[in-house]
């Protein structure tokens, strides 16, 4: 492993101490976790990254003495603050959960019952801590926790007030469903933080969530973590984010830490060449123009929307949308989540027909529903769903989720095989995948054969909402590679999206969606060093972000294809 930090310099008393931890599957004996060292001083974040597979979550549970199903802790012991967690010890490690150590899923829907208000789970896990009166088992802990007791009820106004949140009986009374997503994420780091523990591990809580919002759930966590001097580790695969909130990085490669250190001095001057190759497919936030191919040369807009209006029985999610989507350029459709970028997108292929106005595409109007347009029509404009777990039919091999659409749209072809080769070909995956089944495949691979069988059929527009959003960093720089290359082949993109770091690596043009409204619209370079609009300047400035200081992003270069190296 490399590291820059000495750990006999480090404070003895620090919040986490993990020794030599190991875990391993059952009955296989194949070791997930190796021989991973790690010390967390208190108020200090610690960074847990790596691509999915890398063993970042089952070491965040293992931190909770938790083991998936099949795993095992095998060897290495794990210290709270100087109390020992031990997995074979269940009584002790229930009575240390909550009051040493705490948890924040990435979906708050995990760590929120929906059939109980809010007050009611917050004043039961301010009773599982034991902060309202239970024991603690040091002198330090006992003070803090001594700090927060009282009544029960001010404790969760307080703690609700320190993560931004209402304090009043009426948002009490409100069940999780009433609370938009970043809402009941701050209900689960209230939840987590009422009872003082030392330790909180967050399993990727921003992730599906929009910058502004992602920007408010991580200053919370920051101010939280400061404020108690507790520790945190926080896993993700979104370097930016890990950048903006840790004190220190440690990398997570086939289940060992291969390199650990202060986050300046990672980021600035990584080791290990799996480090570098996961900083440099990280899509850097540009503010002065943009390197996406130029657009083909066309007289008039391939795509034309005019005046168009959408919504959900009586309520208005868009309204006055004008766009225009010439051949071989990519528009960027920017916004939060709620926006009405998918309303927008699912409009325009016909999946959502509740909507009024102008759809041309190349000369002729498109009907509001698929099923009223021709499959001429339908095989050119194909789109793309955000998550490829639930776009593919589990049970159909690859080669007839690329034929089925296909056939239906184009007719039977004359050689499958070949059809099937060269869609996975122009997907970037070999023709042998074909044979495969969707759990075969990781979620890149999925993502790739989602694209292939949207441009087996050779639409002249592709929709692409979200696709990226779930991805790993060095796959996600794939997949926009992968679209560039579409892109340069003469197909139009319309690039649905809230990552503004994307936006300048894909896209000529960008429009700014708020609140069902296109509020600013311009060329990428513009837009980005000099948005006019005040929300795009919000978007902007809450979009975490750092510079490489060793080397350029493949995204805005070349790409190579290299394998990780080193011990």
């Amino acid at each position: 492993m490399t590291t820059s930090t000495d750990t006999t310099q480090q404070d003895e008393r620090a919040a986490l101490d993990v020794a030599g931890l190991t875990v391993v599957g059952r009955p296989s004996d194949v070791e997930i976790i190796h021989d991973v060292t790690l010390r967390v001083a208190r108020g200090d974040i610690l960074g847990l990254v790596g691509e999915s597979g890398s063993g970042k979550t089952t070491l965040g549970l293992a931190l909770l003495a938790h083991c998936k199903r099949a795993t095992e802790i095998t060897a290495g012991s794990i210290a709270l603050s100087g109390a020992a967690l031990d997995p074979g010890d269940a009584a002790a490690v229930r009575r240390m959960r909550g009051r040493r150590v705490a948890y924040i899923p990435q979906s708050p829907a995990s760590a929120l019952n929906p059939a109980l208000r809010l007050g009611t789970q917050l004043r039961e896990a301010l009773h599982d801590s034991g902060a309202d009166g239970g024991e603690a088992t040091d002198a330090e802990a006992a003070a803090r926790r001594r700090a927060v007791a009282g009544d029960p009820q001010e404790r969760v106004r307080e703690v609700l007030r320190e993560v931004a949140l209402p304090d009043d009986d009426a948002f009490l009374r409100r069940y999780p469903h009433q609370l938009s997503g970043g809402q009941q994420q701050r209900v689960a780091i209230a939840m987590a933080f009422i009872g003082c523990p030392d330790l909180i591990v967050l399993d990727e809580p921003t992730t599906g969530l929009d910058v502004t919002t992602q920007a408010h759930v991580l200053q919370t966590i920051r101010h939280m973590t400061r404020e108690y001097g507790t520790a945190g580790v926080y896993i993700s695969h979104d370097m930016a984010v890990v950048a903006d909130l840790a004190d220190e990085i440690a990398v997570m490669y086939r289940g060992e830490v291969v390199e650990r250190g202060p986050a300046d001095r990672l980021l600035g001057d990584p080791q290990h060449p799996y480090t570098v190759q996961l900083l440099r497919a990280v899509p850097i936030l540009k503010t002065a123009g943009h390197t996406a191919p130029e657009p083909a040369g066309e007289d008039g807009p391939l795509l034309r929307v005019r005046g168009l209006r959408a919504g959900y029985g009586r309520a208005t999610v868009l309204s006055g949308i004008d766009l225009d989507l010439a051949r071989g350029q990519c528009v960027a459709l920017l916004g939060e989540s709620g926006s009405g970028k998918t309303t927008l997108s699912r409009s325009l292929v016909g999946l959502h027909h509740q909507f009024t106005g102008e759809v041309v595409f190349d000369g002729d109007p498109l009907a509001p529903s698929s099923y009223r347009r021709t499959a001429e029509q339908r095989r050119r404009v194909q789109y793309i769903f955000q998550n490829p777990y639930e776009a593919l039919n589990p049970r159909k091999r690859v080669r007839d989720l690329i034929l089925r659409p296909y056939t239906h749209l184009a007719g039977q072809p004359q050689d499958p095989d070949a059809v099937v080769a060269t869609a996975l070909e122009r997907a970037a995956l070999p023709a042998s995948y074909g044979e495969r089944f969707p759990d075969q495949l990781s979620g890149g691979e999925r993502q790739r054969v989602s694209i292939a069988r949207a441009i087996a059929t050779r639409p002249d527009l592709l929709i692409c909402d979200e696709i990226t959003s779930a991805l790993d960093v060095s796959v996600q720089a794939e997949i926009v590679e992968l679209l560039r290359n579409l892109q340069s082949d003469g197909m139009a993109l319309l690039f649905v999206t809230h990552n503004i770091a994307l936006v300048s690596n894909i896209a000529q043009h960008v429009a700014v969606l708020n609140k069902g409204e296109i509020v600013e619209y311009g060329d990428v370079g513009t837009v980005m060093s000099a948005p006019t609009h005040p929300y795009t300047q919000a978007l902007i400035a809450d979009t975490p972000d750092f510079e490489l200081s060793f080397g350029e992003s493949p995204l805005h270069r070349p790409a190579t294809k290299s394998a990780p190296g080193g011990d």
